[in-house]
C-alpha cells in the first residue's frame, strides 16, 4: 500500500506510544536509546571519530546529491524544497568538521528559507546533526536568521539525524538548543511499509520514524526513508497536515 494507506496504522502506533516513551523513561532506558543522546543531556564527542564522508544506507550524502520535494498542506500552501549536498565543510564550535547541506525552500520561485545544515558521520555509522545557519525571507528579501544554532555554542547540543542501525523502538534526540530546537525522534517500523511518491514506488527496507517537538506538543511528523535514496516522504499528522514528497533524486558521484 502507499504511505497514505499506512497512515492509519502509523497513527495507531503513535497513539499507543510505540517508540515514544516519556522523557524520563527515554533517558533511563539504554535499550531503547541504544546509547544515542536523549533530551538535554550533554555529549562529549571526539572529532577524530567523525568524517564528512556520509554513507549511511538510509541517508547517503555524497557531494552533488540532490533531492527535490513538493510540499503542501490542506490550507493551500505549495512549496518546492531542494536539498543539495555541497562540497563545502564547516568546523563547528565543538571541534567536529561537518558536511554542509544546502536546503532551499521556495514558493512560486521566490525564496522563503535557505538553510545550511551541518552533518557528520561517526565511526559506527550514525549521522549527527551539528546545527544550521538559517536565512529567512519575506517577499524575496532577507528578514532574519532566526532558528540558527551551532553545537557547542550557548549550550546547544548535537543530535542524531539517522542512526547507524535503526530498529523499532529506538529513540534519540535530533537537536537541542533550549527553547528553540528540541526535536526528538523514534523508529516506528523497518521493512514493513510501502511508499509511493512522484519519484517512484518503494517497497523494500522502508524505514518509518516519528518526530516530536517537546516545545510544541501537538506537532507530530512521520517520515519515510528508502535505502540508497534517503528521505522519501514526510507527513504532519497535526494541524493542516503538511506533506513533502520526493519528486526527483540525483545521486552524487
Amino acid at each position: 500500500m502507499s504511505a497514505v494507506g499506512v497512515l492509519a496504522g502509523a497513527l495507531a502506533l503513535a497513539a499507543s506510544g510505540a517508540g515514544g516513551e516519556s522523557n524520563n523513561a527515554a533517558a533511563g532506558n539504554s535499550k531503547k536509546s541504544g546509547g544515542l543522546p536523549q533530551g538535554s543531556e550533554p555529549v562529549h564527542l571526539n572529532p577524530a571519530d567523525f568524517s564528512t564522508k556520509i554513507d549511511n544506507r538510509y541517508w547517503p550524502m555524497r557531494p552533488g546529491s540532490r533531492w527535490v520535494y513538493r510540499e503542501g498542506d490542506m490550507e493551500g500552501t505549495k512549496e518546492r524544497v531542494v536539498v543539495k549536498v555541497t562540497n563545502k565543510t564547516k568546523k563547528v564550535a565543538n571541534g567536529i568538521t561537518a558536511r554542509v547541506i544546502r536546503d532551499t525552500v521556495s514558493e512560486g520561485g521566490v525564496p522563503v528559507e535557505i538553510t545550511d545544515d551541518w552533518y557528520a558521520q561517526d565511526k559506527r555509522g550514525n549521522i549527527w546533526y551539528l546545527g544550521e545557519y538559517v536565512t529567512n525571507y519575506k517577499n524575496g528579501k532577507v528578514v532574519d536568521h532566526a532558528g540558527s544554532f551551532e553545537a557547542g555554542v550557548d549550550g546547544a547540543q548535537p543530535g542524531i539525524a539517522m542512526p547507524a542501525n535503526p530498529r523499532p523502538g529506538l529513540s534519540y534526540r535530533q537537536e537541542y538548543y533550549k527553547g528553540e530546537a528540541e526535536d526528538k525522534a523514534a523508529v516506528i517500523t523497518v521493512g514493513e511499509e510501502q511508499v509511493e511518491v512522484p519519484f517512484g514506488y518503494f517497497k523494500k527496507g522502508i524505514l518509518m520514524t516519528r518526530d516530536l517537538v517537546p516545545t510544541e506538543p501537538k506537532v507530530q511528523e512521520l517520515k519515510f526513508y528508502a535505502p540508497g535514496v534517503g528521505p522519501l516522504l514526510s507527513m504532519h499528522t497535526d494541524g493542516p497536515g503538511g506533506r513533502a514528497a520526493l519528486v526527483r533524486y540525483t545521486p552524487g558521484k
